[in-house]
């Protein structure tokens, strides 16, 4: 049964959020030579991105569908607004766009009870051979794909080399957290500098060890497995790098402040660990660093780990209010999932699609903006760890442990200074 909503505050709310849209653009329709009506696609999302990624998309799909014209009317909402707008239009059954776009640990909250979210699994299943499937995995219920990603997410370590260079260190020389930790002592005795940052106010700097490490923040079947060895684990080292200088607290709190742009642009740190989709940070926010940046795997704890894993990501959905499903979902798949739109996520984002077999496609090597910054060789480390990065545990529960990881764990473990295992042993009791 339908779970119903306190209408009186959904109603204040979508009034509130629908005035907070920082951005509306409707894609003009190329027209069709023979006079076919465009079929109107609504499409909510939290980044200005993404939004002028399916305005192009559109754009290419009806030069090559001249009888089937689509015109995306697309409105970029601020990350909260954007959710619980959504959340409320489902939960009411009023108001919804066709297409939307879903956080990663957003996710959970639109798939109790009865999904409001069209099934995918028909535009989803042709392409199971190419795509890497643990990213359609993490927006799927008993069975049912009802989320498409932009992108595999891949969790590398971005070096400063200049700095490393300085300090006599070789990145390929760093093979475990160990010799991470004894490089990081080498780097700050050379140069001064810190090997790292890690987030306080963020899950970036911890989900993805967790992960690697062979645990996560939640098992297979959604219980919280916070306060396992793993866990327990990552956290005391994180704390040990921090106490011994090695690491320092990310400059306002996370990997995405103005404030840390602005200390990794003047090289305040000689790496950081973040997914691939961040070297769009890189070129937009640190420019300086250009053509000193290099792209490693991961550090492991012990031989035999994956040295990668699938960190954060978008899925975008199809509502079931929608009124147009078919043609939103064969949209959706020639954005998403066709060979064309995935060079295309990586031509326009730089992100690393999710269909592995363009990974190794030309396009990739064409020049752009990233291979400019990194090198045409950043391709090459994906291609090493492919078999290597480790799925996440998505569920119902990832909203409310990425709520507590993000504003009390992380704070209390890396900047108080509390017991990393009693961090966790709260966090698991406040959870449940």
């Amino acid at each position: 049964m339908k779970k119903k909503f306190q209408m009186s505050s959904a109603i204040i709310l979508a009034s509130v959020v629908l005035l907070s849209a920082c951005s509306s653009t409707t894609s003009k329709n190329d027209g069709a030579s023979n006079g076919a009506k465009p079929v109107t696609l609504s499409f909510w999302t939290f980044n200005e991105l993404h939004q002028k990624f399916f305005e192009s998309m559109a754009t290419s799909w009806n030069k090559a569908h001249p009888d089937q014209q689509v015109q995306i009317e697309a409105t970029t909402f601020p990350y909260d607004d954007n959710h619980n707008k959504l959340l409320v239009a489902l939960q009411s059954g009023t108001g919804g766009p066709d297409m939307a776009d879903i956080e990663i640990s957003k996710i959970g909250n639109y798939l109790k009870g009865d999904v409001q979210l069209a099934a995918l699994n028909d535009i989803v299943e042709p392409e199971k051979a190419n795509l890497v499937m643990s990213r359609l995995d993490n927006y799927a219920k008993d069975g049912k794909y009802y989320g498409i990603d932009y992108h595999v997410g891949a969790q590398v370590i971005y070096y400063n080399k200049e700095i490393l260079d300085k300090a006599g260190v070789n990145a390929d020389d760093i093979k475990t957290w160990d010799d991470y930790e004894k490089a990081g002592k080498q780097v700050l005795e050379k140069t001064g500098k810190p090997m790292a940052t890690v987030e306080t106010t963020d899950q970036w700097s911890y989900w993805p060890m967790v992960v690697q490490h062979g645990s996560d923040f939640l098992d297979k079947s959604g219980n919280v497995t916070l306060g396992d060895q793993a866990n327990t684990d990552v956290l005391t080292y994180l704390q040990k790098l921090v106490k011994e200088k090695v690491a320092v607290a990310a400059p306002g709190g996370f990997h995405h402040a103005e404030e840390y742009y602005g200390f990794m642009n003047k090289g305040g740190a000689a790496s950081v660990w973040m997914p691939m989709w961040y070297m769009g940070r890189f070129t937009d926010y640190m420019p300086d660093l250009k053509g000193k940046i290099i792209i490693k795997p991961m550090p492991v704890f012990k031989q035999g780990e994956m040295r990668s894993s699938g960190m954060g990501g978008t899925g975008t959905v199809i509502t079931k209010q929608s009124k147009n499903q078919d043609i939103a979902k064969k949209f959706l798949s020639y954005a998403k999932l066709s060979k064309e739109g995935n060079i295309q996520i990586w031509s326009q984002l730089g992100f690393d699609p999710i269909r592995s077999d363009v990974w190794s496609d030309p396009a990739l090597k064409a020049d752009n903006k990233f291979t400019s910054y990194f090198g045409k060789n950043l391709w090459d480390v994906l291609i090493s760890v492919k078999s290597e990065i480790a799925p996440t545990n998505v569920k119902e529960r990832t909203p409310a442990v990425s709520d507590y990881i993000k504003t009390k764990a992380m704070f209390q473990a890396l900047n108080d200074m509390k017991d990393p295992k009693q961090v966790l042993s709260d966090a698991v009791k406040n959870i449940k």
